[in-house]
Formats: structure tokens, C-alpha cells, sequence
């Protein structure tokens, strides 16, 4: 694989935007980051804890009811949130976490919409016995209050933050100024395939082991690859996760699912590449939702961790070439997702995952023969349903 280019671009994607201040910290991350993928001892370190703490591999459990109902479609899960915390957020704080001890950081930040990244780094941390602070958009901390509480039992500092939307763009906004102070013992674990480079590059490595297994797995159980790929998308790592390792594999189609919120004529989506437009967000240059005059909407899904108004920079190079292709579904819609893999398997997924999830119903109507499809499971629906009795009985 060749992307992103030597200045972290793909295709016009990607690329470094930030203050003077972080460009030489980038420059000293990237030559870092790039010694490590060849590094035989920090890839023994990595695949001992993927293994050993995390508990990988995640399993490949064919969902035989979810098929039945579906009809024209075989569907296999990858069970990500079977991992430690729940998500698969924890693939690339581990990864982030022994890059930092290597670069000599004494502390850790990071920003979380849904809280699963926050309590993946908060984990990480505290295994490697590193500080840790956490930004959250107010509104984020009082519908994922568990996950707040997960974080500060880990030891983590969670900052609300009051700005804005009072969500992950926001959190995110926070965490980049604290960076930027703090920049001589401070290392910032970005949780998606998001930021200025190498963080979209670096997130996406961490996180391809889902898609390297799930290849194995699959090949293993069909003697073929897969027909489609299905997984939700906010800035987009649990999604490319699973795409990288089938990206030259032109036979397999790849479905990113998005935020429709309200729905895609109203101002209350997260539907980045379905509507938006090309610009720079958090550091890199991508598809976002802006305004005419370049500001910032405001994002909406009933999923905190989808929503941003942005997508990592791949993702819409792959939108734009061709090589996926990005649909979207309603919160309405996830919500019927989270119940439908809840009653036909037992398996009460995140409602991010539920937007995958319901869109099979979808793309089973428009599938006129018997397709094999893996879906992203990313993260597992404890967190949700303390928000959610309400708005589904």
C-alpha cells in the first residue's frame, strides 16, 4: 500500500494543517511512527497485548437468525465488541500508548464522543502507568454518564467542555489547544482515522487488525472472500479498519454507513461525505460539513460517537475514487438496528454499529442473490441503553 504519499496525502486528502508549534512534534511522530512499523520488538510488544489484554481475535460468528430474516444475505459479524472496554477503540490506544512511551510522554489527552475511546485510553494508561485527561462535550457526558464514570475510575480526568455543540467536535477543539501548551510531555491518542498526518495513517495501521483477521477468518469459513463490506463511519476507524486489508481485493464491496440523524434535507445529520463539502477540519484536508462561508455546522446523531462533521481523509479518497461507497441511516432507523440484532441474535450492539446493522435490511432488498457480507460490530450497546429505555418502549 502507497498511501498516503510522503506528505500524508491521499489522493488530495489528508495533509498537515496546524500551528507552527506541533509541526516539528509531527515530524519527530512520523519518523518515530515509521522506524516502529518495522521495529520487530515494538511489533511483538503490540501483537502480545492485542492478544494477551485485549483478548484477539475477535470472532467471525456467523449470525444465522439476522440471515434468515435478511434472506438473500449471509451475514458474519466481527465481533469487536468483544474486546476489553467493549469497543474497538482499544486496538488503537494500545498502539498509540507504546508510541508514546517511546517518545518519552509522561502524559496522555484525548478527546471522546460515545466515551469508548476515552475509557480505551484511559485503560491504555493506566496499564502503562501514564497520566491522563480526557475531553467531552457536556451534552456527550450526560448521555454516556457510565462511560464518565468508567474513565474516572481508571483514574482519567474528564474536562467537560462548554463550547459549541458540546460534543466531539468541540472535545476535540479542547484537546488540540491542550496539545499545543503542553506539547514537551504531552501526547495526544486521536481516536479515528482523523487529524493532521501521520495520525490518520497511524490510527488506520492500529487498526487494520480487524480487517486482517476477519480476511483470515473468512477465507477460512467460505473458502472465498467476502461479497460486501458493511460498517458504520463518523471520522471512520472501526470502517477502515475493516477495509484496509481488502482494499486491492476489487470483487469485495465496501458500504461505509453514516448519520442520517434527522435526515438528509434537514440540518441535523452527520452524513460528512453524503453532504459535505471539501475542507480542513482538526488538520487535515476532507469532506466536512461547513457552511458557504467555511464554518463549522453544528453535527447531530443519536450516536455520540458519530457526531462529528468531518471523516477521516481515506475514507473520502476512497468515496471519491470509487473504491467505497457511503450510504445513510436515520436515528430512527438505527434504533429499530439495535433492536433488531438484540432480538434475533442476543447480541445488543452500540447504536453506532446499529446504523450498519439496519442498513442490511437495505441492501437485502436490493440483492437479488445469496451475498456473504461482514459487518463491523465496533462496539457493544451497553453504554446506550441507560439513555435509550424511553425512545424504544
Amino acid at each position: 500500500m502507497t498511501l498516503p504519499d510522503k506528505t500524508g496525502h491521499f489522493g488530495e486528502f489528508g495533509g498537515r494543517f496546524v500551528p507552527e508549534t506541533l509541526m516539528a512534534l509531527l515530524d519527530d511522530l512520523e519518523r518515530v511512527f515509521y522506524s516502529l512499523k518495522s521495529d520487530k520488538e515494538f511489533k511483538k510488544e503490540f501483537a502480545f497485548y492485542l492478544r494477551e489484554y485485549a483478548d484477539r481475535p475477535t470472532n467471525l460468528y456467523l449470525a444465522e437468525r439476522l440471515s434468515r430474516h435478511l434472506k438473500t444475505l449471509k451475514v458474519y459479524l466481527k465481533r469487536e465488541d468483544l474486546l476489553h472496554t467493549g469497543a474497538h477503540k482499544i486496538n488503537n490506544t494500545l498502539g498509540q500508548v507504546l508510541v508514546a512511551k517511546r517518545m518519552k510522554k509522561e502524559r496522555i489527552i484525548a478527546e471522546t464522543g460515545a466515551g469508548q475511546h476515552g475509557v480505551a485510553t484511559a485503560t491504555a494508561a493506566a496499564l502503562m502507568g501514564l497520566r491522563c485527561e480526557i475531553y467531552m462535550g457536556v451534552e456527550d457526558m450526560e448521555r454516556q454518564a457510565l462511560n464518565v464514570f468508567r474513565m474516572r475510575l481508571l483514574g482519567a480526568k474528564v474536562n467537560p467542555v462548554t463550547s459549541g455543540s458540546q460534543t466531539l467536535k468541540d472535545a476535540m477543539n479542547e484537546a488540540i489547544r491542550d496539545w499545543v501548551t503542553n506539547v514537551q510531555n504531552t501526547f495526544y491518542i486521536i481516536g479515528s482515522v482523523a487529524g493532521p498526518h501521520p495520525y490518520p495513517v497511524m490510527v488506520r495501521d492500529f487498526q487494520a487488525v480487524i480487517g486482517q483477521e476477519a480476511r483470515r477468518q473468512f477465507l477460512k469459513k467460505e473458502k472465498k472472500l467476502p461479497d460486501y463490506l458493511v460498517a458504520c463511519v463518523g471520522g471512520g476507524s472501526n470502517a477502515m479498519g475493516l477495509f484496509h486489508a481488502f482494499f486491492h481485493d476489487a470483487g469485495v464491496r465496501m458500504i461505509g454507513v453514516e448519520a442520517a440523524g434527522r435526515g438528509l434535507n434537514s440540518d441535523e445529520h452527520s452524513a460528512s461525505i453524503l453532504k459535505g463539502e471539501i475542507g480542513v477540519l482538526h488538520g487535515s484536508k476532507s469532506s466536512i460539513l461547513q457552511t458557504k462561508d467555511g464554518q463549522i455546522k453544528v453535527a447531530h446523531s443519536i450516536a455520540a460517537g458519530l457526531d462529528y462533521p468531518g471523516v477521516g481523509p481515506e475514507h473520502a479518497y476512497y468515496q471519491k475514487s470509487g473504491r467505497a461507497d457511503y450510504v445513510a441511516v436515520t436515528d430512527q432507523e438505527a434504533l429499530e438496528g439495535l433492536k433488531l440484532l438484540s432480538q434475533s441474535e442476543g447480541i445488543i450492539p452500540a447504536l453506532e454499529s446499529s446504523h450498519a446493522v439496519i442498513y442490511l435490511e437495505k441492501l437485502a432488498r436490493k440483492t437479488t442473490s445469496a451475498k456473504n457480507v461482514i459487518v463491523c460490530l465496533s462496539g457493544r450497546g451497553d453504554k446506550d441503553v441507560g439513555a435509550l429505555k424511553d425512545l424504544i418502549y
